[in-house]
């Protein structure tokens, strides 16, 4: 069996458009102009992202809050 470029390709779009098709409808709508605010507050938090006393538990990544709709 002969792989072609253009036969790899053509797999690659169609296994592509078959998991977008089957990828759940997202529901939330971010709006903009909350996030912006949010965003640049989130940029200070950066500094948190390991704590000295505990480096082995994970924290919280700053920006994900913004994300709530």
């Amino acid at each position: 069996m002969l792989f072609s470029p253009r036969r790899i390709i053509a797999v690659a779009a169609v296994a592509g458009g078959l998991t977008l098709l089957a990828a759940p409808a997202s529901y939330a709508v971010v709006d903009p102009l909350a996030l912006v605010p949010c965003l640049a507050e989130a940029g200070a938090g950066v500094t948190t992202l390991v704590d000295p006393a505990a480096p082995g538990v994970p924290a919280e990544l700053p920006a994900v809050g913004c994300l709530q709709p």
